[in-house]
């Protein structure tokens, strides 16, 4: 579900799950191990998807079929690597190769640097749109990237905007052709490969202690309320009528 490509002293960490790079327990302990690894193992990391698709984010369809407990676990999971990617010691950069809602987003969030296609793609969290509460964890950490009012506007309308509409609110940092998009990511990470380490280091660490606060704030009584929304009434039919949409498309 997942690759690892060394260019040099960069880790690629790439979304290897077709067709959509969906998110379920399985890659999400591939991915909260290949994140821990790669603190000491490089010296930037690069997160990527396959052509066309980044990561569309949850695994609804599967999701749908585990018991509370499983489903507690992968809330855990799935903020586990938020938590790593905002506490990464390197520097990340996303490579957004195309087509990233909702959990796919998110993780972008987290990284220092986006980089995304240009073209048809979408990108932003719509999880209203299927009945899920993102919580406010990922709404701190959006308004951080975007500021307070159009943050509020684009979560609470579960809006998804096109590469150059993300560009000019700030919810990505360049926009380039699809098959530049890894190079654009991996040529951010070795410029900061570049400049001095103790320095880079310090004012990451001070640039980025708001987001390592905001996650590291979560425990046990906030997966356990997310589980409960999850399992609401309103939220399992709308994401019900979603898996059904979707067999129906394909």
């Amino acid at each position: 579900m997942l690759e690892i490509i060394d260019h040099e002293a960069v880790r690629e960490i790439r979304f290897a799950r077709p067709p959509a790079n969906a998110f379920n327990m399985e890659l999400l302990e591939g991915l909260n191990t290949a994140l821990a690894e790669a603190r000491t193992a490089c010296q930037a990391i690069v997160l990527s998807g396959r052509a066309g698709m980044f990561s569309a984010g949850l695994d609804v369809p599967e999701l749908l079929g585990l018991d509370r407990a499983s489903m507690l676990r992968f809330w855990e999971a799935f903020f586990d690597a938020q938590a790593l990617l905002a506490a990464s010691p390197v520097p990340v950069a996303a490579a957004i190769t195309g087509h990233s809602p909702a959990g796919g987003a998110v993780l972008a969030l987290y990284c220092d640097y986006r980089v995304m296609a240009a073209g048809r793609f979408r990108i932003g969290l719509n999880e209203v749109q299927v009945g899920l509460f993102p919580g406010p964890v990922i709404y701190g950490a959006l308004r951080r990237l975007v500021g307070p009012g159009v943050g509020d506007r684009l979560l609470s309308g579960g809006v998804l905007l096109g590469p150059e509409e993300a560009l000019a609110v700030g919810l990505v940092d360049r926009v380039v052709e699809e098959a530049s998009v890894l190079s654009a990511a991996l040529e951010w990470a070795r410029h900061m490969n570049s400049l001095p380490p103790r320095a880079v280091a310090r004012t990451r660490a001070l640039a980025r202690a708001d987001l390592i606060k905001l996650v590291g704030a979560l425990g046990t009584s906030d997966y356990e309320a997310m589980n409960e929304a999850w399992f609401s009434a309103e939220t399992q039919s709308t994401m019900r009528e979603l898996v059904e949409r979707l067999k129906k498309k394909s």
